[in-house]
């Protein structure tokens, strides 16, 4: 079992498909808010959605998370 050997891997499914309009290759993880990327071949597509993906889990800086007298916080309802 890959958990047991490796706690802090993390398993994630991408749909690979190929478009013909772009002549590219899209990756997508519908397991992560459908966050996608493409590329030319295969793995490219597959490097730049891992990329994309650390980019998503990268902690937030502090900076962002505190407040300044310039800066309210709304709420939207759809």
């Amino acid at each position: 079992m890959i958990p047991a050997l490796f706690p802090n891997v993390m398993i994630i499914r991408a749909l690979l498909e190929w478009d013909n309009e772009v002549q590219s290759y899209a990756a997508t993880c519908p397991e992560l808010n459908f966050i996608s990327s493409c590329g030319d071949t295969k793995e490219e597509a597959i490097t730049n959605l891992k990329e994309a993906i650390q980019l998503m889990l990268e902690p937030i800086p502090e900076a962002f998370l505190t407040s300044s007298s310039t800066t309210e916080t709304v709420e939207l309802t759809f």
